[in-house]
């Protein structure tokens, strides 16, 4: 049976609900999140405040450095949350297999739909029309826009929404991905951050051209990852779409391409795992109750040590310092590290702002 599978994103949420219950908003540059005066992050901007690149989870003063006409509202996340819920009613109605990733996109398996087509192709093109509907019914009742992809896998599908933003609709043949994927950059597989990408770079991958036809230990460069990665270079993916609401963790890792105890370096890594895994938590309104450290060495040999909290934390910099915490409590960096990353579990509603306590 043919895989056929939307990747739905609804087009700068946040931003884009503010500026539809608002009419003042429209058409200005609309920054979601913390004022620029106080200390606190942007969590949505709308396309004409990212013409100025103001983007998520920059700080606000940068924001509003970058974009000084910027209009800051504060996030009304049970609003978003609300959005969300009548968004995924219109998602259901097209199928039961729905993958609710954040409270902004979601995937969805209709290959039940076109089970009597023997070419993949041809499945994919026949969807075409349920997607347009979706579009429609988006658009019609929730005055808002989503663009979706198309495709035989969860990373095309992914990669198509995000190819024709906003009100895009792309569909990724089986035949020409390949094809499709060569001139992209590394960094648009999901997965591939700015220290894998730069350390890809160091060996003249900067493109999925590059990654299609090299013959380098890629094992050397990411790792285990190796495998995944050639396969995401030719357009494969096996992974299914699961249904179930509950996201059970958050993790985000870098692979350095020497291994290395140099403390600057592994400061910089833990930050940018931070600054992932908070921007996923917020996403969602999550927060989390447990915090690990994740570190592998040149053996290969990989240990994890984690906390759990009596209180959710969110904020990037709290992770950090936790992360920080269980590498020194527990002397990890005793030998130069291959990989290092931090993961998330025990996710609950986030309450907001927190007074960080630690276990007794």
């Amino acid at each position: 049976m043919p895989r056929v599978i939307f990747h739905v994103d609804m087009d700068a949420f946040f931003a884009s609900v503010e500026q539809r219950d608002h009419p003042a908003y429209r058409g200005q540059p609309l920054i979601v999140g913390a004022p620029p005066d106080q200390r606190g992050v942007v969590c949505a901007a709308s396309y004409e405040a990212r013409k100025f690149g103001v983007r998520s989870a920059m700080p606000s003063r940068t924001a509003a450095k970058l974009c000084p006409q910027g209009i800051f509202v504060r996030p009304r996340m049970d609003v978003y949350r609300a959005e969300s819920a009548q968004i995924m009613e219109i998602l259901r109605a097209a199928t039961s297999c729905v993958e609710k990733v954040s409270v902004d996109e979601a995937y969805l398996d209709l290959s039940e739909s076109f089970a009597t087509f023997t070419d993949p192709d041809a499945a994919l093109v026949a969807a075409l029309p349920a997607a347009k509907e979706m579009k429609l019914r988006i658009h019609a009742e929730r005055q808002l826009t989503a663009s979706i992809g198309i495709g035989a896998n969860k990373f095309l599908a992914k990669l198509g929404s995000d190819f024709q933003k906003p009100d895009g609709l792309t569909l990724i043949p089986e035949r020409d991905k390949a094809a499709f994927l060569r001139p992209l950059p590394v960094r648009s597989i999901h997965g591939v951050g700015p220290v894998t990408a730069h350390a890809l770079e160091q060996c003249g991958i900067a493109t999925i051209a590059d990654l299609q036809d090299t013959k380098a230990n890629l094992a050397s460069v990411v790792g285990s990852w190796a495998g995944t990665l050639k396969a995401r270079a030719f357009g494969d993916d096996d992974r299914p779409v699961d249904p179930s609401d509950e996201r059970k963790s958050i993790s985000a890792e870098t692979t350095f391409l020497k291994d290395t105890d140099d403390r600057p370096t592994l400061r910089v890594a833990l930050r940018e795992a931070a600054d992932d895994v908070a921007h996923a938590l917020e996403k969602e309104a999550l927060g989390a109750l447990t915090v690990q450290i994740k570190v592998r060495y040149s053996d290969f040999t990989t240990l994890t040590r984690q906390i759990r909290l009596e209180d959710p934390l969110a904020d990037a910099r709290e992770i950090y310092r936790m992360a920080c915490y269980l590498l020194a409590r527990d002397r990890l960096v005793s030998a130069p590290l291959r990989l290092i990353g931090i993961g998330l579990a025990t996710l609950v509603p986030s309450r907001g702002p927190q007074q960080l306590r630690l276990p007794l």
